[in-house]
């Protein structure tokens, strides 16, 4: 019998991005696909002790595993989740039947036109835009319509027997047109932004109710410039990037990542210019090496290994190396005809990539906070360290500052189970020279031992300090001043070549130096607990700068002054959508290259 799913496990790592979830049993059948704009507190809802209904229990009690897809904003996830769903038709998902008919948008005729859902033959006279590729997309679009432009969308049989308003009017999703409550120019002006989106033309319909915005505000007439804003808020929520479904042709696209301790290779299947799917891989390599030898060596044993694969017409890779063109010859031979390795490649494809990259770095982040995994690297590194006892908590500090300003410690906590988050701690270094490292460690390890001396939390059984000889100095200083009982330290330098793989360690004092292998899991757990107590450092010294608010977190990107934050703003209608863009989305905006806008995305979601 299989163990139970480790829903806590899953969840710590899991991403809070929007994206698709599977859901497999035991035999790694599927069980359920479902989309979510926060993947972490979709998927936490299913694993709550009480309230679930008891379709959702049984389909909970069968889980074995769970995998899911990053995608750059909601609506991409709903397509990839409507595509998975008639692929594999799920036990646990409501299959609706195929009609065969695309969807289309119909604009009626007459003086007060409708918007509103149409298949089937075009016999109806208005106009039609689309096909969309579902249903479930189409009413998306129509509804955030309706509240941006309250154009109507109720079958003409009601519209024409209405005496009084209804609800949609009520509730600010419809002008009245049915009882004269707009006239007819207002309602007409409505309707031709309502078209301009639907024919795609919402750069030019965005800057054409930005500048109506700055003339109302300019005119004091506040209450108009919040609806104009509003609307372009909703414009934005609703733009269809389409990098789901947008290209053409069938496609593999395949990106690798290599961090300390293990790579991952994620591979996206797009057939018909449709994402199908996309799985993990996990290759086992050395610490050395480079994604691109890791992406070549999977290549050629994923796609030459086996004669019954399906080969697509084209790969798309994140990273280049030498052996590529040797294996499109090898696979073009399989194939009977040529077989183009793209690395670099625009528009949809290039978000095809991304996409692929990201899911990569998810994947890997989630393999190596896994339980069992650091388990073992905890094993590891009493074995290479020659202790008797097992270890069970360690403890990791550093220090981030910009310039002297704002210094902050942090103290990272690992135990066997994986990161103690709870046990984690931020220091505000108060008192020393800017820019002194050494009085700022030596701050907060007098303030953590000092605590730790009077009965507050536990000792670690190693403190592991990153900073090599000095720092290494100054923590046995501080334990000492505090007959703190005897513990290991554990100094951590880059070496010569600031190479990782190649670290100098130092056990207790500068006498003690000695390296390990770069493939080495206690080595890697090493790596990983100083990576993550850089991290927590730099979080911790971001927000005492004040950047608790999302404006604020502009100003520390290079390249975005008080001109292009405030035309950012007005771009998107507000910080609130500019938050939820995706990185093609805010590459778009006026002035903002693709890099400028990797580093804004980066920058509003470094929390």
């Amino acid at each position: 019998m299989s163990a139970p799913f480790d829903s806590s496990a899953f969840l710590a790592t899991c991403s809070g991005r929007p994206g698709v979830y599977r859901m497999f049993d035991g035999e790694a059948k599927l069980l359920y696909v479902g989309k979510a704009s926060n993947l972490k507190k979709r998927l936490a809802s299913y694993f709550r002790k009480t309230g679930l209904a008891p379709k959702t229990a049984a389909l909970v009690a069968r889980i074995a595993q769970v995998e899911t897809t990053i995608t750059a904003n909601e609506t991409e996830a709903l397509l990839l989740e409507q595509t998975l769903i008639k692929q594999w038709r799920p036990p646990y998902n409501i299959l609706l039947r195929d009609d065969k008919s695309y969807p289309y948008v119909l604009l009626s005729d007459g003086e007060f036109p409708r918007l509103g859902i149409h298949r089937g033959a075009k016999k109806e006279k208005g106009r039609y835009f689309g096909p969309y590729p579902s249903a479930g997309a189409i009413r998306e679009s129509l509804n955030l319509l309706q509240k941006t432009f309250l154009v109507r969308q109720c079958e003409d049989s009601y519209f024409k027997n209405r005496t009084r308003p209804c609800l949609q009017y009520q509730i600010k999703r419809c002008k009245g047109p049915c009882v004269g409550l707009v006239e007819p120019e207002e309602y007409a002006e409505d309707v031709r932004h309502s078209v301009m989106f639907l024919e795609g033309r919402s750069s030019a319909l965005t800057d054409e109710l930005s500048a109506a915005m700055e003339k109302a505000a300019m005119s004091l007439e506040f209450e108009r410039a919040a609806e104009l804003r509003d609307q372009i808020g909703l414009l934005r929520r609703v733009q269809d990037q389409q990098s789901m479904e947008g290209g053409t042709g069938d496609v593999d696209v395949v990106a690798a990542m290599v961090n300390p301790g293990g790579a991952c290779v994620h591979l996206i299947s797009v057939r018909g210019g449709r994402v199908l799917g996309s799985k993990n891989f996990f290759p086992q390599v050395g610490i050395e090496e480079e994604g691109g030898a890791v992406l070549a060596a999977f290549l050629a044993q994923y796609y030459l290994s086996s004669h019954e694969r399906d080969l697509p017409s084209e790969l798309i890779v994140n990273v280049v190396h030498e052996d590529l063109p040797t294996l499109a010859a090898a696979l073009a031979e399989l194939r009977g005809r040529e077989l183009a390795i793209s690395h670099r490649v625009r528009g949809t494809r290039a978000r095809w990539q991304q996409l692929a990259v990201t899911n990569a770095e998810q994947a890997l982040g989630a393999r190596l906070a896994n339980r069992q995994h650091v388990a073992a690297r905890f094993e590891a590194l009493a074995e290479a360290l020659e202790l008797d006892e097992p270890l069970q908590r360690l403890e990791c500090y550093d220090i981030s500052h910009s310039s002297g300003e704002a210094t902050v410690a942090s103290c990272v906590v690992f135990g066997p189970e994986g990161p103690l988050k709870s046990d984690y701690r931020r220091f505000n270094i108060e008192g020393v020279t800017a820019g002194d490292d050494y009085a700022a460690m030596h701050q907060a390890l007098t303030r953590r031992f000092s605590r730790l001396k009077d009965g507050e939390g536990k000792l670690p059984d190693i403190l592991l300090v990153d900073g090599g000889k000095g720092q290494m100095a100054m923590a046995r200083d501080v334990l000492q001043e505090l007959a703190v009982p005897e513990l290991i330290l554990l100094g951590v330098a880059k070496g010569v070549t600031r190479k990782p793989g190649l670290e100098t360690l130092y056990l207790n004092d500068a006498e003690h130096e000695f390296t390990l292998p770069a493939d080495s899991p206690a080595l890697h757990l090493i790596q990983q607990i100083r990576d993550e107590a850089h991290r927590f450092a730099i979080t911790g010294h971001r927000a005492r700068r004040g950047k608790a608010r999302r404006t604020s977190s502009l100003e520390d990107v290079a390249g975005v002054g008080p001109k292009r934050r405030r035309e950012l703003l007005k771009h998107f209608g507000g910080l609130q959508e500019l938050t939820r863009a995706s990185i093609d989305e805010i590459a778009k905006a006026p002035g903002i290259s693709k890099k400028l806008a990797e580093s804004i995305y980066a920058a509003l979601h470094s929390e």
